[in-house]
């Protein structure tokens, strides 16, 4: 006689950056080992290539890619499974930097948002005919180890990635046609301001967003703001 199949509930989260619906089920033991060797292993980036392959597995539309997620995506829909596979209740210490004791919080995890920001913008002129259009950082990019290899150069190896095309005139240039060598020889062509913007949207990426307010022991009133998954657990 074969075992009993155990059935699993559906759930709906928003894909932050694309604003639609996609069903998920809670991720199971068979995850968790994923997770927990991962940690093991004691590099982080297996442990972000864990989560994303957790995300996917979790999945139930066969439509469903990972990779085209954001990074961002990634790290909101993980929490969100966290939150209905385990609890939705995270403990996590921080010492304050003032008084140097360490205080603890209870973090809601259905609380936590991803906070877009204003005024930022991903076309990027590089003279009155060719522009640059960004993307934001891809969930992709925990498989690339190229990028997990660069070092000194992972920031500039990042910018590379999230070129999404580039329009001259009437013409436009899709960066995946083209080597990463092209790539870099264009970016290095540019002027240093147009560097400057693409680091602007870089460095603005919606991110997840909590903060804590308290008082520390002085009597002074502290705030964290906590942006990343390495904010709420340890990774690796």
């Amino acid at each position: 006689m074969a075992l009993p199949k155990i059935s699993h509930p559906a759930f709906d989260f928003v894909i932050p950056s694309l604003g639609k619906k996609e069903s998920f089920r809670p991720f199971l033991v068979k995850e968790e080992k994923v997770l927990l060797m991962a940690k093991a292993s004691n590099d982080p980036a297996d442990m972000f290539r864990s989560i994303k392959q957790v995300v996917n597995n979790c999945a139930l539309s066969t439509n469903f890619d990972v990779d085209k997620l954001t990074i961002f995506d990634l790290e909101y829909l993980f929490l969100k499974l966290r939150s209905i596979s385990v609890s939705n209740i995270v403990k996590v210490s921080y010492r304050d930097n003032e008084d140097s004791e360490v205080y603890d919080f209870d973090i809601d995890l259905n609380g936590i948002e991803v906070k877009f920001p204003e005024n930022i913008n991903k076309n990027i002129k590089v003279n009155d005919a060719i522009t640059i259009m960004m993307r934001y950082p891809a969930a992709a990019l925990f498989d690339d180890k190229e990028y997990f290899n660069s070092g000194d150069q992972a920031y500039y190896e990042l910018i590379l990635r999230c070129v999404d095309k580039i329009v001259d005139g009437d013409d436009i240039h899709l960066a995946s046609d083209y080597s990463h060598g092209d790539l870099e020889q264009f970016l290095d062509e540019c002027g240093v301001t147009v560097l400057q913007k693409i680091q602007e949207f870089i460095n603005n990426s919606p991110r997840l967003y909590h903060k804590l307010n308290y008082k520390n022991k002085l009597g002074n009133d502290r705030l964290i703001e906590m942006t990343s998954l390495t904010d709420f657990f340890t990774l690796g």
